[in-house]
């Protein structure tokens, strides 16, 4: 309980309160991922908020400080750094809003708490291009305002209530958002149509419910709060019909540099997609956007930073799979019942090929190349009838094409020799056009691009009329070695100096995990200078044994 003695929100209480919100939120987002209908499926609302606020406890568990505002700090870089989908980009704001209203104070007074809330929901209004009303927006300014009342006049809106309380102004924020949700069908065609409320409003309540439940450490009654889903009918995305062009991807990542200009970087975003929200600090911004060209946006933004954090989604396949597993679907969750399998090491590579939509990885590479029966299994762990299979390697191809001999499953070994080509393929592949012309497209692609893998020589040797000494810096263009020196950016720029660099647009780099923040400076800076015609973006690939990979197209 909140004593007399200590009326106001400190950083230990703000601290537990949040983790309690995170609790409260934990027990009912499959709830908020029913209501999921608005505006399109990028995933589900309640784990996304869910995923945001762990993020944002992640940033505190370990802190003691005293201060609320320092709570509210960390919370609100965490919540950034961790924010998925639409929802979880508001939430966030959310938090910075609240974390600037806080600034410098130690704790709060109720009076101080709901001003908090308040401006907590004007900060989440500015990021949004164009606020629609009957969403978490909505719900996040009346929680505000009903906090503000209470915390003015308490006995006129909490009954029985002789003065504002730091419970009392919680209950009433979490009691605001509340009538709020139950409004949203009234203000939003979509949400009445579907006879459900809005997901994202509805997860806001929770996590102000669940503040509630452990800043009163009982659990709420008598106070007009239900502790549970609204009584509105739950629905899925099956209520939203999928456009005929498809939703696009819904893509997300940080973008990390100084004196970033969320204006200008806005406006070069919402230009290539919609339902854009660029948030942030100079030196941190989250960037999401739904568009048709993800990999258009990606080499765009790679020029303000470095990126980090990709997750491109493919909305109209994860729609589809929705469906499905509310039993209202085709068989398969794609409409061309074609899956994806990629072979593939290192921990980002495999979220970027997860991000593309790749169905099943096959954790290896160079020096490990997967047997067999580990592409098999992964090929038959899908529902799908037929599979496209992308080994990556050339060590792997082999191997791969002795699966299509052992499984009923009609599988495609698509030729791809290295990460870059992979990469390629998967995004030239599309969810409803059929196998054939998939693969006409995907093969396209992948002779399309080329691929630069930088490492160090592991013993001396004489290859291709090249003289090379263990340790010495190579290049190997499309799998065949052709430079060794002592610099990462001299061996590069001469490889891309023998493609023909200026008949090229981008060059992205993967960053191996042994590679080092200057090495990656350097071969940055060195690429720009010698080819400043070079579009350069900088992926963490996390890959072994490679410093960096490259991929020029």
């Amino acid at each position: 309980m909140v004593s007399e003695r200590n009326p106001g929100v400190d950083g230990p209480l703000f601290k537990r309160a949040l983790l309690g919100s995170l609790s409260w939120l934990s027990a009912n987002h499959e709830e908020v991922n029913r209501l999921n209908v608005f505006p399109v499926p990028d995933g589900d609302t309640g784990t996304n908020m869910l995923l945001t606020l762990q993020s944002a406890v992640e940033d505190i568990k370990e802190s003691d400080a005293a201060e609320v505002s320092k709570i509210a700090k960390l919370a609100s870089h965490g919540s950034l750094m961790g924010a998925r989908g639409n929802s979880g980009v508001i939430l966030s704001q959310i938090f910075r809003g609240f974390a600037r209203a806080v600034e410098g104070k130690s704790s709060l007074t109720p009076a101080e708490l709901a001003g908090a809330f308040e401006e907590a929901a004007n900060a989440a209004y500015r990021a949004v291009n164009k606020p629609t009303e009957g969403t978490i927006l909505t719900v996040a300014r009346e929680a505000g305002r009903a906090a503000a009342a209470a915390a003015a006049s308490p006995g006129a809106t909490v009954p029985r209530v002789i003065a504002a309380t730091i419970p009392s102004v919680i209950a009433a924020a979490a009691d605001g958002a509340r009538a709020a949700v139950l409004k949203t069908p009234s203000q939003l065609q979509i949400l009445r149509d579907a006879g459900v409320v809005d997901a994202g409003g509805f997860g806001l309540q929770v996590i102000l419910e669940g503040m509630l439940k452990t800043i009163e450490e009982v659990e709420p009654s008598n106070g007009g709060l239900i502790m549970s889903k609204p009584s509105t009918p739950p629905a899925s995305q099956v209520s939203v019909a999928l456009p005929e062009e498809g939703w696009g991807y819904c893509t997300e990542f940080l973008i990390e540099g100084s004196d970033l200009d969320l204006g200008v970087i806005k406006n070069q975003i919402e230009a290539l997609g919609n339902s854009v929200l660029v948030v942030g600090e100079p030196e941190l911004v989250k960037v999401h956007v739904h568009t048709d060209d993800p990999t258009r946006v990606i080499a765009l933004a790679g020029r303000h930073g470095k990126l980090l954090r990709l997750n491109v989604g493919d909305m109209s396949t994860q729609h589809r799979r929705i469906l499905e597993d509310e039993g209202q679907a085709a068989e398969a969750p794609r409409p061309n019942g074609v899956g994806l399998v990629a072979v593939v090491a290192g921990r980002g590579l495999v979220d970027i090929f997860r991000g593309l939509g790749v169905d099943a990885i096959v954790e290896g590479g160079q020096t490990m190349n997967p047997s067999t029966q580990d592409m098999l299994t992964a090929i038959e762990s899908l529902t799908y009838d037929e599979v496209v299979l992308l080994p990556n390697n050339k060590n792997v191809i082999l191997a791969a094409k002795q699966v299509v001999g052992l499984t009923k499953k009609k599988v495609h070994v698509l030729e791809t020799h290295s990460v870059p080509q992979g990469v390629a393929a998967v995004v030239a592949f599309r969810a409803d056009r059929p196998g054939s012309e998939n693969l006409s497209a995907m093969k396209a692609e992948i002779d399309r691009v080329h691929t630069i893998e930088v490492t160090h020589a592991v013993r001396d040797t004489r290859s291709n009329g090249l003289k090379v000494k263990k340790g010495d810096v190579i290049g190997l263009i499309n799998d065949k070695l052709e430079f060794a020196g002592t610099d990462y950016g001299e061996v590069v720029n001469k490889a891309l100096g023998k493609l023909g660099a200026e008949s090229f647009e981008l060059v992205t780099v993967y960053r191996g995990k042994d590679a080092t923040d200057d090495e990656l400076k350097k071969l940055e800076s060195d690429i720009r200078s010698t080819h400043p015609g070079l579009e350069v973006e900088v992926q963490q690939g996390g890959q072994q044994h490679y410093p960096f990979i490259l991929s020029v197209e």
